[in-house]
């Protein structure tokens, strides 16, 4: 079993719902959903919190994690869903031939080799379908550039508006210690592409993606397969 196996085993057993940085944005990745649209895949899909929304706009859902526990906590949940199944798998290793008409994946890419996994999503993707894209990103270090002193601001900001939204949501300003002390334990071996990075590898691979920063120490990156569409 691999670290981050063993860490999101984990992190599933302590999950108790509740408002998150990732579910923070579930609306918004909901607006990008095409319609009508027959098949989804969620790669990363935790306890499938994302996955039973997204079973509201799509006639199958299929969502894929590589940790045993979150997938065994995310069909507890979803057992009424006639429309959902939940795989044990690594994406990157998944063999499938099978396309979807979006495919959505959250807080999961910089886990995977990210220019490997681009390639692998959009194969998958059938024509004209969207790519969905939220994760984490490392800020700008150099403090003195425009990237530098954006990250510098959005991170103030959302240091406060994270706080004022676990409390509101929550009841508290921090998750438990437990949790606390998970993350940070998976925290240890996380890598990031920074902006540049990102944008430089879409541009390679996902020409025309739609970026920009999010305030929780995230990006949207949104990909829609026009070209295939056209020739």
């Amino acid at each position: 079993m691999s670290a981050i196996e063993k860490d999101f085993d984990r992190l599933a057993l302590l999950d108790t719902g509740g408002w998150t940085q990732n579910n923070h944005y579930h609306n918004l990745l909901l607006r990008y959903v095409p319609t009508p649209c027959e098949r989804v895949l969620e790669v990363g899909c935790g306890t499938g919190s994302f996955s039973r929304r997204l079973t509201q706009r799509a006639q199958e859902v299929i969502a894929l994690d590589l940790s045993s526990e979150m997938i065994r906590v995310a069909r507890s949940h979803s057992a009424a869903l006639g429309n959902l199944q939940f795989h044990v798998a690594d994406f990157m290793s998944w063999q499938t031939t099978e396309s979807f008409d979006c495919i959505a994946t959250i807080a999961t890419l910089h886990h995977l080799p990210a220019h490997a996994a681009f390639k692998k999503l959009k194969t998958h993707l059938r024509p004209g379908g969207v790519l969905i894209i939220i994760d984490l990103f490392e800020p700008e270090r150099r403090l003195l550039t425009a990237n530098g002193i954006l990250d510098a601001t959005l991170n103030v900001a959302a240091m406060a508006v994270c706080g004022s939204l676990r409390a509101l949501h929550n009841g508290r300003l921090k998750p438990s210690r437990a949790v606390r002390a998970a993350w940070e334990e998976h925290g240890k071996t996380d890598t990031y592409l920074t902006m540049n990075e990102l944008s430089s590898l879409a541009a390679e691979i996902l020409p025309g993606s739609e970026i920009r920063r999010l305030l929780l120490w995230r990006y949207l990156l949104i990909w829609r397969n026009e070209i295939a569409v056209t020739g």
